[in-house]
């Protein structure tokens, strides 16, 4: 069967891909059964978290998701002619023909739901504090929030509180909270008295400052708001992690690295470009991160006896899902690499958090907007104290 979507020549390598073919036209709407799926904030075609959700759900691996809109304010505003514009047009129009979805530049003009509506807002996480307001005034009685959610814990908590008034539910990008490595790896620590896990986080950014500098501006939360958010989360899921009770936090010196960078605007940031810690609790519960922004494309979790030998390491993708990765990379050559090292977990959380939409079934194991607020206290506290610990 062929993809929703077909790679052809275009203007540019991040446009190749968006020609969908050989697949009669169609009008999406959800029906019973379904969630009306809106997604706010889509990103740039190749690059954009939003972008790939979309592309799942278009080809239909989310069955309880019917993406019938797509809010982009910036492509479609006063971005369509920036970098990534043209293209995102391109794809959008493709996406029109084929598919029947539509597409606006904000929520407030979307029609009252005709189905459940779940918003799944990915996109800047300046923006989500808004966007979040919209989705609750357009009738969403799901919304699901990319990490970290909001800038800040207060705007966060104020979002939480807004929900719960308006009795709208929020549930969390926070796909490694559902992966099989981690799963694996807490099963097999469970079996060794006085183990200690490691998790392990990688990105394929080039190790130049162009390339990184480029990263730390769009990523400008930080990487522990950003690219290490899921590990914290699951140290908040899991390991009891809280700022109350964090009696220590230990940066890795010798493997960690902290740079000052000019991005593409020529503003500089101060970030990690990786890092590794070790959290001890006052619960008595020791675990460690390690975040490497220019690693490689997999993650993965070790297990340490107590003499400090690792006895057990699972890695993303394993051997039954690298068949699935090489596939994506073959279909999508020039997307962001992670998107293909956790596509099934990804479409895992959205099927869950879509059928709850639709059903009333719980999303088990999904992080809900509470966890994340302890995840990003977690995440203002650490930023800071490793800073300094790396001076």
């Amino acid at each position: 069967m062929l993809s929703a979507f077909a790679f052809q020549t275009a203007r540019s390598p991040l446009s190749r891909a968006f020609r969908p073919v050989n697949i009669a036209s169609r009008a999406l709407a959800a029906k019973a059964g379904q969630a009306e799926v809106v997604l706010v904030g889509c990103g740039a075609p190749n690059r954009g978290m939003g972008w790939y959700h979309a592309v799942q759900m278009l080809e239909g691996r989310c069955p309880s998701a019917s993406l019938d809109y797509i809010v982009e304010p910036w492509f479609l505003g006063p971005g369509a002619t920036s970098p990534g514009g043209p293209e995102f047009n391109d794809w959008a129009d493709a996406s029109k023909k084929s598919y029947g979805t539509v597409f606006a530049t904000s929520i407030k003009d979307l029609p009252a739901p005709k189905e459940p509506r779940c918003a799944l807002i990915s996109g800047r996480t300046a923006d989500n504090p808004r966007l979040f307001g919209e989705c609750i005034e357009a009738g969403c009685k799901t919304i699901f929030l990319e990490k970290p959610g909001a800038p800040t814990v207060a705007e966060l908590q104020k979002m939480k509180d807004d929900a719960e008034a308006a009795g709208v539910g929020v549930l969390m990008g926070y796909n490694k909270n559902v992966c099989k490595y981690v799963r694996k790896t807490r099963e097999f620590a469970a079996t060794v008295p006085g183990s200690h896990v490691t998790f392990v986080s990688n990105n394929a950014y080039e190790n130049t400052p162009e390339s990184l500098g480029e990263c730390f501006e769009r990523n400008a939360e930080g990487m522990l708001k950003n690219m290490a958010i899921h590990e914290l989360a699951l140290l908040v899921s899991f390991y009891d992690v809280t700022v109350e009770n964090i009696e220590s936090v230990t940066a890795d010196k010798d493997f960690s690295s902290m740079q000052t960078l000019a991005g593409p605007s020529g503003k500089e940031f101060t970030d990690f470009d990786k890092i590794k810690f070790t959290i001890k609790t006052k619960t008595g519960k020791e675990v460690s991160v390690a975040a490497d922004r220019c690693g490689g494309t997999d993650s993965y979790a070790t297990v340490t006896d107590t003499s400090g030998k690792e006895v057990f390491r699972y890695w993303m993708p394993d051997d039954e899902d690298k068949a699935t990765v090489q596939k994506l990379q073959a279909q999508y050559p020039t997307a962001m690499p992670y998107f293909f090292t956790q596509d099934p977990d990804y479409v895992t959380v959205k099927e869950r958090v879509a059928k709850f939409t639709a059903t009333g079934e719980e999303a088990q194991g999904v992080a809900t907007i509470g966890i994340a607020v302890e995840t990003l206290r977690v995440a203002e506290y650490l930023t800071p104290t490793l800073m300094d610990q790396l001076k």
